[in-house]
């Protein structure tokens, strides 16, 4: 299931959502040359992604992780590591990668920051970020593998999506082989399939005896995340700017 869209329009351009897509292409594109360059791809997720056991000292220095043909992303202690978790929300391992956490940042995103004001939507999804990053950290400590993207922080989102918009209808695209279908469906229902999802691929990394079996997805970083989104929605949301918006879907349908 792909969205494409919902059906709740913004009162107000989504400036900061539309700055946080430029920002995540304009990276890709500037720093990880957009995935042609395979060397610039590689330093770039080795040196500035998330490797969860740089940060806690539990990894070995010197263990390298093969990250390309040829190419390995060896474990140290440089001073950038700190800001790793910052930096990988930005990062992308490939094109569909990026263009799938920019379709789901458009669609979820700007609605949430028309709720919120621009400022409070970009700390909001900052702070969505870095609990992602977090609970991936608290789950794979001694993790040798770089992580990146922007999965976490859009996770967060979702999650506030689901807390201001349960009753949105979202237009999912489903693929069958050759054929699709877009069928609307109500976000509360795509968003808990969604976390679901997460969560029975997730559970069973908790278990020291099966190790990783998500397949190399960060997916205690989208549940952390979306958890995050859960909480901080509240705090952050501009209660004139949603009563605005809520005046603004009655006048429509009268």
């Amino acid at each position: 299931m792909i969205p494409l869209s919902d059906d709740l329009p913004t009162l107000r351009t989504p400036l900061m959502t539309i700055v946080l897509l430029g920002a995540l292409v304009g990276i890709w594109i500037s720093v990880q040359g957009a995935g042609f360059d395979q060397f610039a791809l590689a330093s770039s997720v080795c040196n500035y992604g998330m490797v969860p056991g740089e940060l806690t000292g539990r990894a070995p220095v010197g263990f390298g992780i093969p990250i390309g043909a040829g190419l390995a992303c060896v474990v140290d202690r440089e001073p950038v590591n700190v800001v790793t978790p910052l930096s990988s929300m930005f990062l992308h391992g490939s094109w569909m990668h990026l263009l799938g956490n920019a379709l789901f940042l458009w669609v979820f995103g700007n609605n949430i920051e028309d709720s919120m004001g621009k400022l409070r939507f970009l700390l909001f999804y900052l702070l969505c970020g870095f609990a992602a990053a977090g609970a991936h950290l608290l789950v794979n400590p001694a993790s040798p593998v770089p992580t990146v993207g922007a999965s976490g922080a859009i996770s967060g989102v979702m999650g506030a999506y689901l807390v201001l918009y349960p009753r949105a209808r979202v237009r999912m695209l489903f693929l069958f082989i050759i054929f699709f279908k877009i069928v609307p469906l109500p976000a509360w229902l795509v968003l808990l399939w969604w976390f679901t999802l997460q969560l029975l691929t997730g559970l069973p990394e908790l278990s020291t005896l099966r190790g990783d079996v998500s397949g190399g997805v960060a997916v205690w970083a989208h549940i952390g995340g979306f958890a995050a989104g859960l909480l901080l929605v509240k705090l952050f949301e501009d209660h004139r700017l949603f009563d605005a918006r809520r005046v603004a879907q009655i006048a429509r349908r009268g």
